[in-house]
């Protein structure tokens, strides 16, 4: 258990940056309902500033070295980058890493986490499979003297290659500490180079197509894995969010220039340089690698032997979460969100239903259905618009051939639709409390005054806010008309400029930025991280709030990070008495003091002499192994 570093940490000045807002964009300026109007609609009683169910003591806003967990609760840290996975792993050594070791250790950035209990079926709380992201690898964070990618030799890169993907470890709890089980035979890890199959409408398809894979039906590898989700049928989909960065070469120069573009390659935010060693990732010579990647990618982590698949009826784009739904029909429901400034919610509706008896039945449910984008009318309606090749205007004269260039080019086939451009969809995930869906929007400081609306009602949104999507008439999540309302609009609410509504019984520590992940705890309370309170002075960390009741909106901070650390994947067992986390690139802060593997800001979590910090995944247990909360 760790509650604090042994060592004392660096001294870093705090940042008040918080930027002006239009207070005049709000959401009832935009036609929207008011904060109370919406609690009405959800069915909640008025929001009074009455007691949340929430009774954990709230700890204050910090920027630390080291994290900082509500009285009471003890931290472990149980895995970290370098840590090893499969049997005969080395011990990590960040002085004489290898690409072979990298392949058989715990990866970097660890995300979106999923746990599955042991065995299949069960609702163990005690044993289980921790699944896990691995989104980038920090160069500068990984290696000692790192200048530059146009340098970097071969072996950094291969370390690189090796370091995203995903893992799959069996842990196992002894009163309250968690350890991970050694040769386990589900233990795995996928890499930047392991084959994954293609399934859907793009499978096969001409633009997938490459001189190494003619079929274009294996890819190798998954990276840029950001959030995910988990299907009633036992398996993960992560998330292949912002692939771009992986790529080199002009893209202006090759043959799928118009489409790389849409995917946001360009030679200016090139953080990799593969494409110096391995021509695929080289867009001039291979034009189509690139439609390879951006998709969702569903993984069976109790069957080694099954190949993870790249589920193409779900759309190319920035992934970021799957929230799935078994609609009252038995189809399956999947809310997705594509991560940039401008860009769409979509969810997928599957022709077949779902089977609890069959998981080969259900293994193929997310290649056959039908595709929708989301139209956020002012009315506070939602119009569900169906992306089917032939329909006007997603037809060959718009340069769609088949329903393959739709799902590969599926930003411009919403954009031609009339979807609403959103402020940066991250997570979305299912209330089983409410029957709705909640969607995570970040951030967008490139709105202004002519682009909003009632969704996205603020001018340079740089707070973010979460949104509520409730389902059609007699909670039909298939149907193709919805309503939403705002849950919250993120920021300090004492800052008469910035916009934010909470619920009126809110602290001063409980206002949060930058609303990314959530997840539900076992009694339906949201639990909520962040991506980006560096930059208003605070850490990134973990709030809780009711979603229904007195205490709907009423946001309590529970957990902050190490600085630069970023709060992701948050994952409950199913009794709720463990909550994991992962801790994404602790001490790196973009243009903060220039933290890199030499002189970083943090070195969370082993805080030793020339050891630099390392992405973690944590468990958070209550006094007396009590319910989280």
């Amino acid at each position: 258990m760790s509650k604090a570093p042994p060592s004392t940490p660096p001294q870093t000045s705090r940042r008040q940056v918080l930027a002006g807002l239009s207070a005049a964009a709000v959401a009832s300026a935009a036609g929207g309902p008011s904060f109370a109007e919406a609690a009405a609609e959800a069915k909640t009683p008025p929001l009074d500033g009455g007691v949340s169910s929430l009774t954990f003591t709230e700890i204050e806003h910090h920027l630390e070295a080291t994290h900082a967990v509500s009285p009471g609760h003890d931290v472990q840290v149980l895995l970290r980058w370098g840590d090893a996975v499969l049997p005969g792993a080395p011990a990590w050594n960040p002085d004489a890493q290898t690409a072979a070791a990298q392949a058989t250790q715990f990866g970097y950035d660890n995300d979106f986490i999923a746990f599955k209990p042991l065995p299949f079926g069960s609702n163990s709380s005690d044993r289980g499979l921790l699944c896990v992201n691995h989104e980038a690898a920090r160069n500068h964070m990984m290696f000692a003297g790192f200048t530059n990618v146009d340098v970097q030799p071969k072996a950094e890169i291969d370390i690189e290659m090796a370091a995203v993907g995903f893992s799959i470890i069996e842990i196992a709890r002894k009163g309250d500490t968690w350890s991970a089980v050694p040769g386990s035979t589900y233990n795995r890890r996928i890499t930047a180079t392991t084959p994954i199959a293609v399934s859907g409408p793009a499978a096969g398809h001409r633009r997938m197509r490459t001189k190494d894979d003619p079929t274009g039906r294996t890819i190798l590898g998954t990276f840029g894995n950001c959030a995910g989700g988990e299907t009633p049928w036992g398996t993960v989909l992560t998330a292949e969010e912002n692939v771009q960065y992986f790529f080199g070469g002009d893209p202006k120069k090759s043959s799928e220039a118009a489409s790389h573009a849409l995917m946001g390659l360009n030679t200016r935010e090139r953080l990799y340089s593969w494409d110096r060693h391995y021509d695929r990732f080289n867009v001039e010579t291979e034009p189509q690698e690139p439609h390879r990647f951006g998709w969702m990618v569903e993984i069976d982590p109790y069957d080694p032997k099954r190949q993870p698949m790249k589920r193409t009826a779900l759309g190319r784009f920035k992934h970021e979460g799957a929230g799935i739904v078994v609609n009252h029909d038995g189809r399956i429901v999947c809310y997705m969100g594509d991560d940039q400034s401008f860009q769409f919610i979509y969810k997928f509706v599957s022709r077949r239903a779902y089977d609890p008896k069959d998981r080969t039945w259900n293994w193929g449910l997310l290649d056959d259905g039908t595709l929708f984008v989301a139209k956020f009318n002012d009315d506070n309606t939602v119009t569900w618009m169906p992306l089917v090749w032939g329909t006007d205007p997603l037809t060959a004269a718009n340069g769609f051939a088949d329903q393959g260039d739709i799902v590969i080019d599926v930003r411009r086939a919403a954009a031609l639709l009339g979807a609403t451009p959103m402020d940066r969809p991250e997570d979305i995930e299912f209330s089983n409390s409410t029957g709705s869906v909640f969607v995570a929007l970040s951030k967008n400081p490139r709105r202004n005054e002519k682009s909003v609306d009632a969704a996205n009602p603020r001018v340079n949104n740089v707070q973010g806010h979460i949104m509520e999507i409730l389902p059609g008439a007699k909670g039909d999540h298939a149907a193709q008309e919805a309503r939403w309302q705002i849950f919250l609009l993120a920021g300090d609410p004492s800052d008469p400029k910035s916009g934010a509504q909470y619920n009126p019984g809110t602290s001063k520590n409980g206002w949060l930025s930058n609303p990314d992940n959530f997840v539900f705890d076992p009694k339906g309370r949201m639990w909520i991280g962040t991506d980006g309170a560096n930059d208003f002075g605070y850490a990134d960390g973990l709030w809780a709030t009711d979603v229904v009741g007195a205490g709907r909106a009423l946001t309590k901070l529970f957990f902050s990070c190490p600085i630069g650390g970023e709060m992701t994947g948050p994952a409950f067992t199913p009794d709720g008495t463990t909550l994991f986390c992962s801790i994404q690139h602790p001490g790196d802060v973009g243009d903060m003091n220039g933290s890199n593997f030499d002189k970083p800001l943090t070195r969370w979590p082993d805080f030793k002499d020339a050891t630099p910090p390392r992405p973690s995944v944590i468990a958070i247990r209550a006094p007396g192994g009590k319910p989280i909360g």
